[in-house]
C-alpha cells in the first residue's frame, strides 16, 4: 500500500529515541523527509544521521516558548515544505498523587502539555488543506495508569485539546489525531517496569493483561504512526487510536 509520503516533510519532536523515534523511522522508510528535535543536540544529529539524508536533528526542549517557529523553520530550510507534525516528549516523572513535587508537574505542564499546544498552534498557523497534527499521548487518556500521577493528569487534556483543535481545523482540510500507546517495549517502559522489585514478573502480569500477550515493539508503533499521519489516512482526524494489542477494554 503506497501511503502517499513520498517526499512529504513532518517535524518529529522527542525522537532520538523511544516512540518519537519510531515514527520518524517508519515515515523516512516510506519516502518522508523529517526534521528530529530532542533536548541533547548532538543525539539528535546522531539519531537524524542513522535515519540517512532524509532527516536533520535539532537540539530544542519542547518546554521552550520559541521550540515552534524554530522547528518548523527548520523543515522549510532544509526540505523546502511542511506539512505535519508529531509532537512527541518524554514521559514525566513517575509517582503517586503523595510523591510527586509541584516542580515535578510544573516541569510536566511546560514540556508535555503547554508545549504540545505551543507546537499544534504554531503548526495549525503554517499548515494549508492536507496538513496534520498528531500527538503521542498515552493509554491513560481512557483509564488512569497506577503510580503515573502526573501523565494521568495531563494525558486526558492534550486529547480533548486535539478534538477540539480537530474541530477547528477540518474545514481547512488540516486533520489532527492521537495515538495512546501502552506497554511498547521502549526504554521508557523498561524503566517503569524496573521500578518494580521484581522488573520481570511486573513484565509478565503486565504481558497477562494484554489480550496479544505481549508488549508491542517500537516498530509497530511506529508503522500506525506513518499511517495516521500519511495521506492515505485522509479520512480520519479527532481520532485516538489506541496502540495496545487490545490492553484497553472499552470500544
Amino acid at each position: 500500500m503506497d501511503l502517499g509520503l513520498k517526499d512529504r516533510v513532518y517535524v518529529v519532536t522527542g525522537a532520538t529515541r523511544g516512540l518519537g523515534n519510531a515514527a520518524a523511522r517508519e515515515l523516512v522508510a516510506d519516502g518522508a523527509k523529517v526534521v528530529i528535535t530532542g533536548r541533547d543536540e548532538q543525539k539528535a544529529k546522531d539519531a537524524a544521521a542513522d535515519l540517512g539524508p532524509n532527516a536533520v536533528g535539532i537540539g530544542v526542549d519542547n518546554a521552550d516558548p520559541h521550540v515552534a517557529e524554530q522547528v518548523i523553520a527548520a523543515a522549510r530550510e532544509h526540505f523546502g515544505s511542511f506539512d505535519g507534525i508529531l509532537v512527541s516528549v518524554g514521559g514525566p516523572a513517575a509517582g503517586f498523587v503523595a510523591d510527586n513535587t509541584d516542580e515535578q508537574w510544573q516541569s510536566a505542564f511546560e514540556s508535555v502539555f503547554l508545549g504540545a499546544v505551543r507546537l499544534a498552534r504554531a503548526a495549525a498557523a503554517e499548515l494549508g488543506e492536507g496538513g496534520v497534527i498528531g500527538f503521542v499521548l498515552s493509554g491513560s487518556v481512557h483509564e488512569p495508569i497506577p503510580g503515573l500521577t502526573i501523565s494521568n493528569g495531563l494525558r486526558p487534556g492534550l486529547a480533548g485539546f486535539a478534538k477540539s483543535l480537530a474541530d477547528e481545523l477540518g474545514p481547512r482540510g488540516i486533520r489532527v489525531v492521537g495515538l495512546l500507546p501502552a506497554r511498547i517495549d521502549t526504554d521508557r517502559v523498561r524503566e517503569l517496569d524496573a521500578l518494580s522489585a521484581d522488573p520481570q514478573a511486573t513484565r509478565v502480569a503486565n504481558e497477562s493483561r494484554i489480550p496479544l500477550r505481549r508488549y508491542g515493539t517500537p516498530a509497530e508503533f511506529g508503522k500506525a504512526a506513518a499511517f495516521f499521519l500519511s495521506p492515505a489516512a485522509s479520512y480520519l482526524t479527532g481520532v485516538m487510536l489506541p496502540v495496545d494489542g487490545g490492553a484497553r477494554h472499552g470500544f
